[in-house]
């Protein structure tokens, strides 16, 4: 097809990306892209009294006389900063918008399913079913929008509200007697509109952008730019239009917000049922379980759906996706791939089809209420609505039948990942193994049967005496010990990230899983076995689940309670942890509790610290002593001092108590831990710091997630502390998930999450990670492919 371009680089100066990154509005654009007229207007010398000329073919020429300036430019230093391309070898070379981008014509004939361009002045458009005065279509031109007025005035409609919901930068250029649309296309890509604007950049300063370069080529081309129509043969391509002027190239604000000088009656907005149901999905029935008439508020929006689905049916769209999807699977285990683009195509019909659920149920409550709230500060009021979210996140792979038999995923050894850095492998054959001083909680990496045997034996000998030992396993990925040693499922091209068991899994799911792993694992004669450093064939012997560790023990008490890596608990993880020691105490105080995940680190210090507090409550505090003055780089944040922190125990009563005592259960679980050099609370800015110093752009990310989420761990013990004081005299008879969504909800607390950030260092609002939606979807992100059922 000849869609592989070619750019020819005139400078170093130009800049190349993914798609949006580095786009700049009007205020940035010219200091990375261009170097335009505008910049030399208010760069240039000024001096009234001086009468000088330079010439000089590199640079603008000046004139100054009785405070007057002139200002003259080659095209050599316009040219010199912007970048040239092509679409094949036969094609023109020309400039490209923004260093990179194609202009494509972004409508054409065969667009137009309804065949109402003629008639109606824009393709597709159409009237909600039931007579409702709720109307859609495709991009008009300029012409076309004007007849798409006359003909809405023409059949009585008074006053019109448009929303144009386009995230990508759209230019209107002339043609004949009208103005058409293009958007700016890349070359690897020119049938796709471009997504995922940078943080920060507006769209409507953008297109200004790009209509300023556009101008500026003009000047530089005879007054032409070239575009293009035909994106699939490329036949007398490209093509030319005429610039003589910036009036010549229209925006989308100028398309849309003019006719309201000529029709008062028209205002602009800017962009804020099948009968087949969709409560297959988890997060549909979810929905429905939680929520007041939650049957009701998604048969309405069904209902709404199937009235505007003449063009685009939401909930078939959910359905073909995922029936390719599938299809698709087994060839991506062969290594035919092809599921990326589909399985996010997927993802998004399906988030969007739980927003306008979510708006449904907001238009519930607050109707009445006169909208009190916008829908924003409405959903942070709700957060079980964000919990719900990651059930629509349909990425997540299935340890069922076909994957674990082929070769895209393998068992991978627990032991590289989880150094003995506290070298307790000796003594009782699992590694980090440790004890809270004077407290029975104990923290270790994940154990085999062997080390559990071990660990049995030390706790209840004569010196330690525990009658009862608890074992709460925090892994939320299947584990299997074959052959005297743990492993767990691995994507192969990715084996540093262990495969998660699915976000809507409970535990008894979870060790379903492993059972029908070990099945798997055990029929067949011959094993992939892979370390990181090296693979081979081998014949395991045995193979144990969880629940087959436990069987061999009976003085030993094991529970299940699955938690994101990284990630701050769930307000329901609190509440399984607190009702767990709990029962186990009120059988016998004397109960020791022992931690265990991957490494023993990240989520065990977690849960000790959630332990040292439940048994302070109940048993009494220890004194506090005075704080120490510390006089260290960042003292004041390794002491936890942030600035969303302080928000959060400024509304807590009692709050700096309440985070003192936090900070002491953190530095009494670190002292058993030194050479892991692992403590919550610092680790918050070292990861911060390692972000802002990473050299690769997923590395910064990642560092940058890591840092958000060791911050609402924290903030979230401090939350757990405040509720275990406040609810203590009810005996804790009220969850902690109900507190936080009866109490701390209301008092702003999710709020503050969602504005969460160094905002002593740096600005949050663009960074979408600070937002509850967008972080608390990363904990069940998978790297792997998308492989069984839909959940």
């Amino acid at each position: 097809m000849g869609t592989t371009a070619s750019t020819a680089q005139q400078t170093v100066s130009a800049v190349t990306g993914p798609p949006f990154e580095g786009l700049q509005g009007c205020g940035g654009m010219d200091d990375r892209h261009s170097l335009s007229i505008h910049s030399f207007q208010t760069a240039g010398p000024h001096n009234s009294r001086a009468k000088s000329i330079i010439t000089n073919k590199v640079a603008p020429v000046v004139i100054t006389y009785n405070c007057k300036e002139e200002f003259q430019i080659h095209d050599e230093v316009l040219k010199a900063h912007y970048t040239v391309g092509r679409i094949s070898e036969a094609t023109q070379e020309h400039y490209l918008v923004q260093g990179r981008y194609f202009m494509v014509r972004d409508v054409s004939g065969k667009m137009d399913a309804l065949n109402t361009t003629g008639s109606c002045g824009a393709p597709n458009f159409r009237q909600a079913r039931g007579g409702h005065a709720v109307f859609g279509m495709g991009q008009p031109s300029l012409a076309g929008f004007k007849r798409v007025l006359q003909k809405l005035q023409s059949d009585g409609h008074k006053e019109c509200i448009f929303f144009c919901v386009r995230e990508e930068p759209v230019l209107f250029l002339r043609m004949d007697n009208d103005f058409v649309s293009y958007t700016p296309r890349d070359k690897q890509n020119l049938c796709e509109n471009l997504r995922g604007l940078s943080p920060g950049v507006q769209v409507e300063s953008l297109e200004l952008a790009i209509r300023k370069e556009i101008h500026d080529f003009a000047r530089l081309s005879e007054n032409t730019y070239h575009v293009y129509h035909d994106i699939e043969r490329f036949r007398e391509e490209p093509h030319l239009v005429q610039v003589q002027n910036e009036d010549d190239i229209h925006v989308t604000e100028e398309v849309y917000k003019r006719p309201v000088f000529l029709l008062p009656s028209y205002r602009a907005a800017p962009p804020q049922t099948d009968s087949r149901p969709l409560e297959h999905l988890e997060v549909v029935r979810s929905f429905i379980r939680m929520v007041p008439k939650g049957r009701q508020i998604v048969e309405e929006v069904d209902h709404t759906l199937a009235a505007c689905s003449e063009l685009h049916n939401l909930k078939e769209t959910v359905f073909e996706n995922q029936k390719m999807l599938e299809g698709l699977g087994r060839d991506h285990l062969q290594g035919n791939g092809g599921q990326e683009p589909r399985q996010q195509k997927t993802l998004q019909s399906l988030e969007r089809y739980f927003y306008l659920i979510a708006f449904n149920y907001y238009l519930h409550e607050q109707y009445p209420l006169a909208f009190a709230l916008s829908f924003s500060r409405w959903m942070c009021g709700h957060p079980e609505l964000y919990r719900l979210q990651v059930k629509v996140n349909l990425t997540e792979p299935v340890v069922t039948g076909e994957p674990a038999a082929k070769e895209a995923w393998v068992l991978v050894a627990d032991e590289p990942f989880s150094p003995d850095v506290l070298s307790t492998v000796r003594e009782m054959n699992v590694a980090n193994f440790r004890r809270v001083a004077k407290m029975p909680i104990y923290g270790m990496a994940q154990p085999t049967a062997k080390a559990m045997g071990c660990v049995l034996a030390y706790l209840t000998d004569p010196k330690r005496k525990h009658r009862q030992v608890s074992w709460i396993n925090l892994r939320e990925e299947a584990v299997v010990e074959c052959d005297g040693q743990t492993y767990t499922l691995r994507e192969r091209g990715n084996l540093k990230e262990p495969i998660p068991g699915p976000a809507a899994f409970s535990p008894e799911q979870l060790e379903k899983l492993e059972s029908q792993l070990k099945a798997r694992v055990l029929a067949f004669p011959k094993r992939l076995e892979v370390h990181p450093d090296r693979e081979k064939q081998t014949p395991f012997q045995t193979c144990l689940t969880m629940q087959d560790i436990l069987s061999q023990h009976r003085d030993l008490s094991y529970q299940r309670f699955p938690i994101p890596d990284f990630c701050a608990p769930r307000e329901q993880d609190f509440d399984r942890l607190l009702e767990a020691m709990r029962v186990a105490l009120a059988k016998d105080p004397s109960t020791s509790f022992v931690f265990s995940c991957l490494s023993g680190r990240g989520r065990t210090t977690m849960a000790m610290v959630v332990a040292v507090l439940t048994l302070w409550h109940i048993n009494g505090f220890p004194e506090m002593g005075e704080e120490e003055i510390v006089s260290v780089p960042d003292a004041k944040y390794t002491k936890g001092e942030f600035e969303v922190v302080m928000k959060v125990v400024q509304l807590l009563p009692d709050g700096h108590r309440m985070k003192k005592e936090v900070d002491v259960a953190l530095d009494v679980v670190s002292e058993t831990m030194t050479p892991m050099h692992y403590h919550l609370r610092e680790i918050i800015i070292c990861a911060y710091r390692q972000g802002k110093t990473a050299k690769e752009e997923q590395e910064t990310r990642t560092l940058h997630l890591r840092s958000l989420q060791y911050l609402e761990r924290y903030i979230f013990l401090i939350l757990f502390n405040a509720y275990l004081h406040l609810e203590k005299t009810n005996s804790w008879h009220r969850p902690f998930s109900v507190w936080m969504l009866e109490v701390a909800a209301k008092a702003g607390v999710y709020e503050i999450l969602n504005q969460l950030g160094f905002t002593e260092f740096e600005t949050i609002e663009d960074k979408p990670l600070s937002r509850l939606r967008y972080r608390w979807q990363e904990q069940t992100l998978s790297p792997g492919p998308v492989l069984g059922d839909f959940l």
